[in-house]
């Protein structure tokens, strides 16, 4: 029952990289939208897109490390 535990929360972890790859799409979408409203604003948006792309990152890379942490850090230990 454990190792069924096991591998539905390392399932739910790597959903995350679904949504991780969402997020990075709407930083991409808002920076679009906002360079083709006002052009004169380019670099300031393309600073804030870019700090968009580096916290949507580091939760997508979050993510699978806590997967690996639950598969394999958290081991049954079965007596012989």
């Amino acid at each position: 029952m454990l190792e069924g535990a096991k591998s539905i929360g390392a399932g739910a972890a790597t959903i995350a990289l679904a949504r991780a790859a969402i997020g990075i799409g709407n930083v991409l979408s808002s920076s679009i939208h906002s360079v083709a409203g006002n052009p004169s604003l380019a670099k300031q948006s393309f600073g804030y897109a870019i700090l968009g792309f580096a916290l949507t990152k580091a939760i997508a890379l979050f993510a699978p490390m806590m997967a690996f942490l639950i598969s394999l850090v958290f081991r049954s230990h079965k007596k012989s």
